[in-house]
């Protein structure tokens, strides 16, 4: 694994299919940077760190969470400075931090089969909440870079935020384009809202949780066209 510069601000470590591992973000301003999701476990966050550090890189005093899903939060624990999370994301964190802790990881683990080879070994599952959260928007001047949080309603989960880095005009989007992860549907009215939401910041890349960085208009186009 090596990690992708995608333009003057930004770096990515590439998704990974067989342990269900995301894109993970990081953006560099002047005076202090952050990441984008915190990773799947321990193991995957010390990988992005490594990397980071061979391209001498400053690891980030900022880590901002796209929605609550273990595959972007469960490495929390192990973040440099603080995580910053909507309120939503929080609230299921803190759910499965006290169903965890209290009932084992057997309902996690059970979950999916990238779960279990992430966390094969009988690794601990650890799950903590942000130190930080927010409801609705918040702009960070990293120095010389602005990046926008933006918490919306989409398909995916009801907990998403996408992150836009202006001064690059690419948006992170995490997982929000993707169907839902309780029943498979995409509703048609959560994807034109997801939609509006990418529109009012005008980017022109996207980069979602699972795949390649792609141009705006594709995603446009995959996400309205594969609604319920």
């Amino acid at each position: 694994m090596e990690l992708k510069r995608l333009s003057e601000h930004i770096w990515y470590m590439p998704y990974e299919e067989e342990r269900d591992r995301p894109n993970l973000g990081y953006v560099k301003g002047d005076k202090w940077s952050l990441a984008i999701d915190a990773g799947h476990s321990k193991e995957h966050i010390e990988e992005f760190y490594a990397l980071l550090e061979k391209e001498n890189l400053p690891l980030p005093k900022l880590t901002v969470l796209t929605h609550w899903h273990w595959d972007h939060t469960f490495a929390m624990h192990a973040a440099n400075g603080l995580c910053i999370a909507n309120k939503k994301t929080n609230e299921y964190l803190l759910e499965w931090k006290n169903k965890i802790e209290t009932e084992g990881p057997g309902e996690f683990l059970s979950i999916h089969e990238s779960i279990r080879k992430e966390y094969a070994g009988n690794k601990k599952v650890i799950v903590v909440p942000a130190d930080l959260t927010f409801s609705g928007s918040v702009t960070l001047d990293l120095g010389g870079c602005t990046v926008e949080l933006l918490q919306t309603e989409a398909p995916h989960t009801d907990d998403s935020t996408i992150v836009y880095v202006k001064d690059d005009e690419t948006l992170f989007m995490g997982d929000s384009t993707c169907d839902d992860f309780l029943n498979g549907i995409k509703p048609e009215a959560l994807c034109r809202k997801l939609a509006d939401s990418i529109k009012s910041f005008d980017p022109k890349i996207c980069v979602e949780g699972h795949w390649v960085p792609v141009e705006t208009e594709d995603t446009l186009s995959d996400l309205l066209s594969e609604m319920n």
